[in-house]
């Protein structure tokens, strides 16, 4: 069966599918990763002794969610592996997606939180909840937004 875009088979399509899915999970890894690491170093600077009972909670929040970013990434590998090979790339593909999904969702409230951690750190609060506000605002625009528009705008107009 093909189909009429790009004259290419459903195995063609879904193999296609799958290497851009491994693609965008590798730059999701990497931010994951620098995020983890980024977070687990606070414990070991000096002032972070220094914190109080609620920015200690934010921070032990982001990093549980940095470690649940991990996990999605590392369970998008484990189904490929688990899978590889049995023929339901379509199902392997579908997983995949719904997992990139939850990555960004995740990397976004991480970018939202750690922005809030620390402006809260070196302002105060409101300008900490002004930091993460703008930063949603920007998410959106980015991740929501830019999506719809570019789907709905005509690919002649420049």
């Amino acid at each position: 069966m093909e189909t009429s875009d790009r004259h290419e088979t459903a195995a063609e399509r879904m193999d296609r599918l799958f290497a851009d899915l491994l693609q965008e999970l590798r730059v999701m890894q990497t931010g994951a990763q620098l995020t983890s690491g980024f977070l687990l170093t606070l414990p070991f600077q000096s002032r972070f002794g220094e914190l109080g009972t609620v920015d200690r909670c934010v921070y032990l929040a982001l990093v549980m969610l940095s470690l649940v970013t991990t996990a999605l990434v590392m369970s998008a590998v484990a189904v490929h592996q688990r899978l590889s090979g049995r023929h339901v790339k379509d199902r392997v593909v579908a997983a995949g997606r719904r997992l990139l999904t939850g990555v960004l969702v995740a990397l976004a409230l991480l970018v939202v939180g750690i922005g809030f951690f620390v402006f809260d750190m070196v302002t105060d609060l409101p300008a900490a909840v002004a930091a993460g506000f703008a930063l949603v605002l920007v998410l959106v625009a980015l991740l929501v937004a830019l999506p719809r528009l570019l789907l709905t705008r005509d690919p002649d107009d420049r």
